[in-house]
């Protein structure tokens, strides 16, 4: 049997690094991925996949990725099953990540209008300054 999954998108949000009691790093965090476009479609679809990342991948991820980065991710599925406080039985899928990796280089902060530096204070001209002017050559 084969369990892996070969994703390209977009993070909707920063990651989330968390840590496990025993104090393992684990990341949480989504992407969205675009569908093939049909011939009948006019919209794009658009599907929300949540990943999760243990270790290095994790503080990787949390270090170095952020929302809107272009992603690759490798992996396998995981289908969590739990009931909730009230009895409810709850499912949801994800991505446990063997591989992780940003396609794209970081955006750069918004450009920031150069702080007004007063200009440099002059030295007198001619004598004060030491040099020499037109003037004294007469």
């Amino acid at each position: 049997m084969l369990n892996r999954v070969v994703l390209i998108g977009r993070l909707v949000a920063d990651p989330e690094l968390r840590y496990t009691p025993s104090g393992i790093p684990v990341a949480s965090m989504r992407i969205a991925v675009d569908r093939p476009k049909g011939r009948e479609a006019t919209e794009r679809q658009t599907d929300f996949v949540n990943l999760v990342a243990w270790r290095q991948r994790a503080e990787f991820a949390a270090n170095y990725l952020a929302k809107g980065r272009l992603v690759a991710v490798e992996g396998r599925l995981q289908i969590r099953q739990w009931t909730t406080q009230d009895g409810q039985k709850r499912q949801s899928a994800e991505v446990v990540c063997d591989n992780l990796q940003g396609l794209d280089r970081p955006r750069e902060p918004a450009a920031q209008p150069p702080e007004e530096t007063p200009p440099p204070e002059r030295v007198g001209e001619g004598e004060e300054a030491g040099i020499p002017g037109p003037w004294e050559d007469e």
